[in-house]
């Protein structure tokens, strides 16, 4: 199954429907989404999940919406019901619990999650502005920050930030799929740390052996012109040694040197001699 498909199959096992006011408001965060439409006096839900279907089917027992019928299209769980009074009675959210039953609704309605091992991508689709706002207010108001696009006439509230993603999964009750989130988060950050290091120290690696080349031609030019025995004792002897150790950085250059200088006076030696090969071309 799909990291979605995880978290609503956790979410639709909650056990906290005796709460009868909480129960209508995530009926009504269900309503929210894209994927709960009103054809011919029905209510008509879709989904790919049997058990958000079986939770849709559970909020409308709960609400005394017996007359439904649920069925299998194609890959989707179709659930239809005659009964529309419910979502004539406007929202009235007082508590906690019950902003959350509204926001855990809208994201088993029509939301979705990317496979973070790939990538951070959260969203939830709405038909309307007003209500897309109106989450995004209750999310703000616990720090949970989400961003709101508009296109093709829906409304999505989104992130592709890992650190929100996991705050709202933990807002709407989905404890299991917060830890299975941080632990891929945990390891995807420490494997980019690592080919970041790896990265950063193949590019060194590479700018010292190209300096290391230019500074032997160099050395090898004034050889080639007869101009070696010319040079000052301090620039024979740093010569020497790069030509012994070609792969060696400016810092350990300098270490061998009796006695042992710092990196900038390495570097100043290296480039007088490649200065003085210029010269002898």
């Amino acid at each position: 199954m799909s990291f979605s498909t995880d978290v609503k199959e956790e979410l639709s096992k909650l056990n906290n429907l005796a709460n009868k006011k909480c129960v209508k408001i995530e009926f009504l965060g269900y309503a929210m989404s894209t994927n709960l439409s009103i054809s011919n006096g029905k209510l008509r839900f879709s989904t790919e999940s049997e058990y958000n279907i079986n939770r849709f089917g559970k909020l409308l027992k709960n609400l005394d919406a017996n007359d439904y019928e649920i069925e299998l299209q194609g890959r989707n769980y179709v659930i239809t019901s005659k009964n529309q009074k419910i979502l004539e009675e406007g929202i009235d959210i007082k508590t906690e619990s019950e902003e959350k039953a509204l926001v855990r609704g809208c994201f088993l309605g029509s939301g979705s999650i990317n496979n973070p091992e790939k990538k951070y991508h959260m969203q939830v689709i709405f038909k309307y502005k007003k209500d897309a706002l109106l989450i995004l207010e209750i999310l703000k108001k616990y720090s949970i920050n989400l961003k709101l696009l508009e296109k093709t006439k829906d409304y999505f509230v989104y992130s592709k930030d890992g650190e929100e993603i996991s705050k709202f999964l933990a807002f709407i009750g989905a404890s299991a799929s917060v830890l299975k989130f941080e632990d891929i988060r945990v390891y995807r950050d420490m494997r980019n740390n690592i080919n970041r290091i790896v990265n950063c120290e193949t590019a060194n690696l590479s700018k010292t052996v190209n300096a290391s080349l230019k500074q032997i031609e160099a050395i090898k030019i004034i050889q080639e012109k007869g101009k070696f025995m010319q040079l000052s004792e301090n620039l024979q002897e740093i010569a020497k040694l790069r030509l012994e150790n070609p792969e060696v950085s400016l810092v350990e250059l300098g270490k061998m040197l009796n006695p042992p200088i710092g990196k900038s006076g390495v570097n100043h030696r290296l480039n007088a001699l490649i200065k003085i090969a210029e010269e002898e071309k």
